[in-house]
């Protein structure tokens, strides 16, 4: 009886693992296949006859892709480390994996389950604080880059976004984030399941060096993908300087990120913003749309494609003090 009902865990456990890949796949193919805005077929014609699948071409796409991806791999070994040593391999696993599995979560809050699944009940709570911190390390980039280049348009060109309602945003975002701090240094704020002092206790012995590497490895993630996106522009192209088409980039993904969205629906919400930023400089739409496309199958679907045998091959730790 006890051998048939392990049986029945490890079917079952199976199945939630085929589950998350075919829908994972699904998605992509709907996405790609679907889109009201760029049809399919339209998009790879129009690759076909701008030479994006020369071999040099797509070898130098695929060597950006990997190195984006690989800043963010090392930035996950190096964050993690705190608690847990892992090797690259390990890293590549969970990094990939937990890709795959959060495709289509709500801004991909299913990467935080699917990271910290990969270890022990003893590590679970401790490694979301890591990966929240990985993305908030991310975010920082974002803004930072996003603010300076939003600045330099809006002087620019006359934008239709609300800049004062922008501002107010990031305001309050940097509020909320002082007042944590200021929790953090007053009395405990406890709960059954929930304790700030921990937080806190976790945030400030958490290693500088290790934070100081997490930003620089975001930086260059931040660099390779923002050239990436340039470089696709000019294959189709556009003739733009790479000081022009940063400030646009760099405003894009800054506005993609604070609208709330489906990560699988990415693709489209940088679509729109895109074709209106580039707008400002009369790039014809079906480049923008092709170019953000190109991007999404470079660094998502391929990642999740690689990380869908992650997946399949994934095995619950022991829930011991180490995983």
């Amino acid at each position: 009886m006890q051998t048939l009902h392990y049986k029945s865990k490890q079917f079952f456990f199976v199945l939630i693992k085929l589950s998350l890949v075919v829908a994972a796949f699904y998605f992509i193919y709907y996405k790609l296949t679907k889109n009201n805005n760029l049809e399919f077929s339209v998009f790879t014609q129009f690759l076909t006859k701008n030479g994006v699948f020369g071999l040099k071409t797509i070898s130098f796409l695929l060597f950006l892709s990997i190195f984006n991806w690989l800043f963010e791999i090392l930035k996950w070994q190096e964050l993690v480390s705190f608690i847990k040593k892992i090797s690259f391999k390990k890293a590549i696993e969970q990094c990939l994996g937990s890709l795959t599995a959060s495709l289509f979560t709500p801004n991909r809050i299913g990467e935080y389950g699917a990271k910290a699944i990969y270890f022990s009940h003893y590590f679970r709570k401790r490694i979301v604080l890591i990966n929240l911190l990985g993305n908030l390390l991310q975010m920082a980039i974002t803004v930072l880059f996003g603010t300076v280049g939003i600045v330099l348009l809006s002087q620019e060109f006359t934008i239709n976004i609300n800049i004062k309602s922008l501002v107010l945003i990031l305001l309050a975002v940097s509020l909320l984030l002082i007042f944590f701090l200021f929790i953090f240094k007053t009395k405990r704020l406890n709960t059954k399941r929930f304790s700030f002092e921990r937080i806190k206790t976790f945030a400030l012995t958490f290693p500088r060096k290790s934070l100081v590497l997490g930003f620089m490895f975001s930086l260059a993630r931040y660099l390779i993908f923002s050239f990436q996106f340039y470089y696709v522009l000019t294959l189709f192209g556009v003739d733009i300087g790479y000081f022009q088409s940063m400030k646009i980039i760099t405003s894009m993904y800054l506005l993609a990120s604070i609208i709330p969205s489906i990560f699988i629906f990415d693709v489209v919400i940088k679509g729109s913003i895109a074709i209106y930023l580039f707008s400002l400089i009369g790039v014809n739409e079906l480049i923008v749309l092709s170019t953000v496309t190109m991007m999404w199958i470079l660094n998502v679907v391929l990642p999740s494609i690689l990380g869908s045998y992650f997946v399949l091959q994934f095995k619950l730790p022991e829930n011991k003090v180490v995983c």
